[in-house]
């Protein structure tokens, strides 16, 4: 049984690339695959499938990719954190915080695009911070790092919707943002928060043994020598850019740091070192095929990969929820 993993992740690294390729074929107009090589390789910029590849489509798995990766890890991270496998960044709030921000920032300065995705970091950041004090003041239980996110997103989504009240013109373009959508990105809005999760990922690849460390408990990582104020401090940080880019262009896609980190957990342990990259690889994937099921179910109409993956997460959170009765500890 130990290799299995071993066998999976060669599965995981093919899985991506194929949903990948599946994401820049099928929508509301199938292309082929002889088509798109013709067209790119012949660089026919002035026919429909260059347009509909290059303008369309390659931005839109590229974000779904990204989107994959940085919800994932950013999931794995608050997990082992905060010693508590429903932590995720939608279900402590997270998101919410981001996309707050992001409003705000929308509100404040409409004409400011780079401001976005540095609000949706500065959201998501001191949304975690807030979750993690209220959870140490009172206990550090399942139960009460859910109820801690729970408060403050009622909060941040009291701002939101203040938000839209204030700023009819901003709520009409706000229904994609709200539930969680891949549509409408170019390569030029996608450039700088991929850059920022692609950086973060990779600093979190290199604290993988770190990760492992804390998982053992405070009084544990003590006694090997880390610092757990800090590490703990930088590692939300990266949690934070993580999510945070990912609504700043995405919006509030849900459950990817949930479902995926549980499941990489039960193929392959608990160890950082496997976690973070299996993670990203079927992060990665999960969202490029409910991106792909909600432009097909109802063609040539599509759903945003948002509620796909609400109805997928919120039983699974429920399954969770309930098989995790009485609290249990996430260890790294």
């Amino acid at each position: 049984m130990k290799n299995h993993k071993f066998l999976i992740i060669p599965l995981l690294c093919l899985m991506l690339p194929a949903s990948f390729l599946l994401s820049i074929l099928f929508g509301s107009v199938s292309v082929g695959i002889s088509d798109i090589c013709s067209s790119i390789l012949f660089q026919k910029t002035d026919s429909t499938v260059y347009t509909l590849i290059t303008a369309v489509r390659l931005p839109r798995a590229l974000g779904g990719l990204f989107a994959g990766i940085g919800l994932s890890v950013s999931g794995v991270i608050l997990q082992t954190v905060m010693n508590n496998a429903l932590a995720s960044p939608a279900t402590i709030g997270v998101n919410s915080g981001s996309g707050f921000a992001v409003m705000l920032a929308m509100l404040l300065f409409p004409h400011n695009v780079l401001l976005i995705p540095a609000s949706a970091f500065v959201g998501a950041l001191f949304t975690s911070l807030a979750v993690f004090a209220l959870a140490y003041l009172a206990d550090s239980s399942r139960t009460t790092i859910i109820l801690a996110g729970i408060t403050i997103s009622s909060f941040l989504n009291a701002g939101i919707n203040t938000i839209k009240i204030l700023d009819t013109e901003l709520s009409v373009n706000l229904t994609s943002f709200l539930s969680g959508s891949l549509s409408g990105l170019t390569l030029g809005r996608l450039t700088f928060p991929c850059l920022c999760i692609l950086t973060a990922f990779f600093f979190s690849l290199c604290l993988g043994r770190v990760l492992n460390i804390l998982g053992l408990g405070d009084d544990i990582a003590r006694s090997l020598g880390l610092n757990v104020s800090f590490t703990r401090l930088l590692l939300l940080t990266l949690s934070s850019l993580l999510a945070g880019c990912v609504v700043s262009y995405a919006g509030l896609l849900s459950f990817v740091g949930l479902i995926v980190p549980h499941v990489c957990r039960q193929l392959f342990g608990n160890d950082a070192r496997f976690l973070l990259p299996c993670s990203a690889l079927l992060g990665g994937s999960f969202v490029l095929c409910c991106d792909l099921l909600g432009r097909l179910l109802f063609r040539p109409f599509e759903l945003p990969a948002g509620i796909i993956m609400a109805f997928i997460g919120g039983p699974f959170f429920l399954y969770l929820l309930l098989k995790k009765k009485g609290g249990r500890r996430v260890n790294a």
